[in-house]
């Protein structure tokens, strides 16, 4: 049969749309509950240097960083208002429950380091509460709003699989994404500035590439974020082996300790 101009680019259409058929059935998200998970042991083994990340509802200190306590299952600080609004959750959730005392001293010490109105009890406190599901919950529940599902949002609309995705929220973790120059939006603002990401025509591996070296830069800003293991050693092991959908075994390392899930 011969074919036609109108017949072939009608095949080609039909190509095109079983292409990201496919494409779209075999992508694999981080908002998987399997992947969910996987994503949640690879930035404990960052935060916590434990994969288990189910232990660390009670997590609590000050790691010298300038944001005051870093506590809970995604690190949340007194100094950057996410362990305020996360109280503030808990209060409505479970009022008067043990923490509540203690929300007039993070409104005063949010934005800077200071303990002021917390010690010496808040800490003991936090891991009392840590015992009560309702504040599990209220930490799953911010971490996802704040953290995880812009991530993932984002992720999927530049077009990256699971493998960026958790780039994107690991970067979010650790950088937030207000207006500073290491901000994430600022940091995928820097990549695009390199590349493009595969919803705008960009080749995926480019893009992540791109996207890491402007989070390593971020990084790098910060002497309390001067190691890029959790870069180097990690996600950027996985992209240079093609492995965009985070499949298992994963094996890494960040800050020194080795890491795996089978």
């Amino acid at each position: 049969m011969k074919i036609t101009g109108r017949i072939a680019a009608a095949l080609l259409t039909c190509a095109a749309l079983f292409t990201t058929t496919v494409g779209t059935a075999s992508a694999a998200n981080l908002d998987e509950p399997r992947l969910k998970d996987i994503a949640m042991q690879i930035v404990s083994s960052a935060e916590n240097s434990s994969t288990d990340w189910k232990a660390q509802f009670g997590y609590i200190e000050d790691i010298d960083d300038g944001r005051g306590y870093t506590a809970g299952i995604i690190g949340f600080c007194s100094g950057t208002g996410d362990m305020l609004d996360l109280v503030e959750l808990y209060k409505t959730k479970k009022p008067g429950n043990v923490l509540e005392k203690y929300l007039p001293a993070l409104r005063r010490v949010n934005g800077t380091e200071s303990h002021s109105g917390l010690d010496p009890n808040y800490t003991r406190d936090w891991k009392t509460a840590a015992k009560d599901s309702v504040f599990k919950a209220a930490q799953e529940s911010e971490r996802d709003r704040v953290y995880f599902n812009p991530a993932v949002k984002q992720g999927k609309a530049d077009g990256v699989r699971a493998l960026g995705q958790f780039a994107y929220y690991d970067a979010i973790v650790v950088h937030g994404d207000g207006g500073d120059k290491t901000s994430f939006s600022n940091i995928r603002k820097r990549a695009l500035g390199k590349a493009k990401p595969p919803s705008q025509g960009g080749n995926e591996t480019t893009w992540l590439n791109a996207f890491m070296d402007a989070r390593v830069w971020a990084m790098k800003q910060e002497a309390a974020h001067e190691d890029v293991s959790r870069i180097e050693t990690a996600q950027r092991v996985w992209l240079k082996a093609g492995n965009f959908d985070l499949k298992t075994p994963l094996k890494w390392k960040v800050y020194g300790d080795s890491f795996t899930i089978n």
